[in-house]
């Protein structure tokens, strides 16, 4: 209830807002850019899953997009046919046989369990951002934030027409997105929404 509350009295107007004044090409870059500020933690998940191949394509993704892609504004890698992946400490965890336990609603962090909890405290960590003064990193974090926030805008819509019980609908999907993503797209696991 505090996160919905917060988020269509704080973090949704700003993001209409958002995504109402500012120009598609930028907010296409700006998505690019913390996309590819995001790559720092999913090399280092990488190595920590053993993933070195991917390890690999990886950091030459992020080295492609942050030199030619001028700090990542532009997704010059994926124009290249280097496809993006997406590893996170929680994914790690689990790699390495950490169970999930139960569903956590983080303050305004939203969806996460057990494992995921702390691993996301160690991806902000690790991230780029994480290493600016005060002033920019809040500027930066906050612009984040909004940038995903008005991506999510569609799926908020969805997500109010289509669920019956909302807290269980997010919580069941969240639950299976992480199964499949820690055991790479493989389910092996059945959930059921009531």
């Amino acid at each position: 209830s505090f996160n919905e509350v917060v988020d269509e009295n704080v973090f949704k107007p700003v993001a209409k807002t958002y995504k109402y004044i500012t120009p598609d090409p930028v907010k296409t870059g700006v998505s690019n850019f913390f996309s590819n500020v995001g790559e720092v933690s999913t090399i280092t998940n990488d190595v920590l899953q053993l993933k070195f191949n991917q390890a690999g394509q990886d950091f030459l993704r992020f080295s492609i997009n942050t030199t030619i892609g001028v700090l990542g504004i532009f997704d010059v890698a994926s124009s290249m046919g280097l496809k993006k992946n997406k590893e996170d400490f929680g994914q790690t965890l689990g790699y390495w046989g950490v169970p999930q336990g139960p569903y956590l609603v983080l303050p305004f962090l939203g969806a996460s369990s057990f494992r995921d909890a702390p691993g996301l405290y160690a991806d902000m960590a690790i991230s780029p951002v994480e290493q600016l003064h005060n002033k920019e990193e809040l500027a930066a974090n906050t612009l984040n934030i909004i940038d995903v926030r008005a991506r999510l805008l569609r799926a908020t819509k969805i997500l109010d027409t289509a669920a019956k019980d909302k807290y269980i609908f997010i919580r069941e999907s969240y639950l299976q997105k992480r199964e499949l993503v820690v055991n790479d797209g493989e389910n092996t696991e059945t959930f059921e929404i009531d």
